[in-house]
């Protein structure tokens, strides 16, 4: 006989109806689906304005599911404890989920496939969150990929399966059981008043996810290669923020940057490496699980990195005041739209890692706690990247110089000027709003003086040299 008990869909980074495989295949078997939304500690221990975000993307796909008759059922505690819960008030014989590779969620996803299986559930992972499964892809020798390039020449011509369409029915159980009101989470409760300045910055949705897309490959995929450093243009995807809460597919987006790439477009491939350097975070973070938390190179841990988050300097550098204008609008950027140009991201860690010398994990931190797009794995590795203790990582002694990267890639100082009000006599309101989302608690003013370098930019550099060449002995 057929099985006819209830599936429940764990819900997790998948919050889409299109090209999942796991909830295609649950809708095909005609079989009750209930989808599952779980805060366990997992979710409770993620940073103020990611965890605020998903809260926000957890509406937006409960919206998707009402629209195809489906509802979202939402739990508060330990992941097991919930799914038992669930499976004995409804009587479904399988939990179904798409695989997250980042050490916490393998840890937790590990033991509950274990536990559910020994008690004869149908625990089941599925693809999802990546375009090439991590074990999938090895060197010559049969091990995991340590440098970039050599990973992307092994997967650029890979075949990538064509994404599933949108889900357009789910069975629902004769009895839905009861749901927590989300809202009662309060998965926006650090943010406070932040959340208001920052929400207008954000796309949500797999619907909206579809139409930037859309946009970017219409519109700027073909100057890609050639804009997207330049600090205030629009000339980026936007779609880590999506990709993150699964409320787009890698695939689709790999389909659409081919597509480009086919007819011409001279910024697809590097829209493509992209993607790739993404896969390569999570490849790395599911074969060397430390790089999430400790130096990737061991050697690294004898390094003299000041530790103290709380040290003066870092203040400055959290709060955008270190008297560095490129380095300050980056982190003013941050604060107003829960994002920052790669470019600066790259730029203010390296202030932050050899200007200062600061542990990553300082910075590492805070992006984790401010970024909207943020990912364990791909944080990780570009903080470790640009203090050298990381996979293929720059050289500590490459110091970003941030006057002569302003010069590069904000010539004309638009980029400063949308996120620094001080000094002008009508800033815009992008800078203005800074003032708006800082915590009170700080005491900042548009009307104050713009501060002075917190460190000379020579005297940072040769600081850092100083550290790295005794380090190095």
């Amino acid at each position: 006989m057929s099985d006819t008990t209830p599936i429940l869909w764990w819900v997790r980074r998948d919050m889409r109806l299109a090209d999942t495989p796991g909830l295609t295949e649950a809708a095909a078997s005609g079989r009750p689906v209930i989808p599952v939304l779980i805060c366990d500690a997992v979710l409770e221990q993620t940073g103020a304005c990611p965890k605020w975000r998903y809260g926000l993307g957890v509406e937006a796909f409960a919206g998707a599911l009402e629209s195809i008759g489906s509802r979202l059922i939402a739990r508060r505690g330990a992941a097991l404890e919930v799914l038992r819960d669930l499976l004995r008030e409804t009587g479904a014989g399988a939990v179904w989920w798409s695989r997250l590779y980042d050490p916490d969620s393998i840890a937790r996803d590990t033991a509950v496939k274990a536990a559910l299986k020994a008690e004869g559930i149908d625990a089941r992972s599925f693809a999802g969150h990546l375009l090439f499964e991590p074990w999938t892809v090895e060197t010559g020798q049969g091990g995991p990929y340590r440098v970039y390039s050599p990973f992307w020449r092994a997967v650029r011509d890979r075949a990538v399966p064509t994404p599933l369409p949108p889900v357009a029915a789910l069975t629902p159980p004769e009895t839905w059981p009861e749901s927590d009101r989300i809202a009662d989470w309060a998965l926006g409760a650090q943010m406070r008043r932040g959340a208001g300045v920052v929400r207008p910055h954000l796309t949500i949705g797999e619907a909206a996810a579809g139409d930037r897309l859309t946009r970017f490959t219409e519109t700027r995929i073909a100057a890609y290669a050639e804009r997207r450093d330049v600090l205030a243009e629009e000339a980026t995807s936007g779609l880590s923020e999506n990709l993150t809460y699964g409320e787009m597919s890698p695939r689709t987006c790999w389909h659409a940057g081919m597509a480009a790439h086919h007819a011409g477009s001279p910024g697809a491939e590097t829209f493509l490496k992209e993607l790739v350097w993404r896969e390569f975070a999570a490849h790395l973070a599911y074969h060397m699980p430390q790089i999430t938390s400790a130096n990737w190179r061991p050697d690294w841990d004898g390094f003299p990195w000041a530790t103290d988050p709380a040290a003066p300097e870092v203040i400055a550098w959290q709060q955008g005041r270190t008297g560095i204008p490129v380095v300050d609008a980056a982190m003013r950027e941050l604060y107003v739209t829960g994002r920052m140009h790669n470019r600066a991201r790259m730029i203010v860690a390296s202030f932050l890692t050899k200007h200062l010398t600061t542990h990553w994990k300082i910075g590492m931190d805070w992006f984790a706690d401010c970024l909207a797009d943020w990912d364990p794995a791909s944080n990780a590795m570009g903080w470790q990247w640009v203090a050298g203790s990381g996979p293929d990582a720059a050289p500590y002694f490459r110091v970003f110089n941030p006057e002569r990267q302003a010069e590069t890639f904000d010539p004309d100082g638009a980029y400063r000027r949308r996120w620094i009000a001080e000094g002008q006599s009508h800033p815009p309101a992008t800078a203005l709003a800074y003032f708006d989302a800082a915590p009170r608690s700080w005491g900042l003013s548009p009307d104050a003086a713009y501060p002075k370098p917190i460190i000379g930019l020579a005297e940072g550099r040769a600081r850092a040299l100083a550290a790295y060449d005794a380090w190095r002995g």
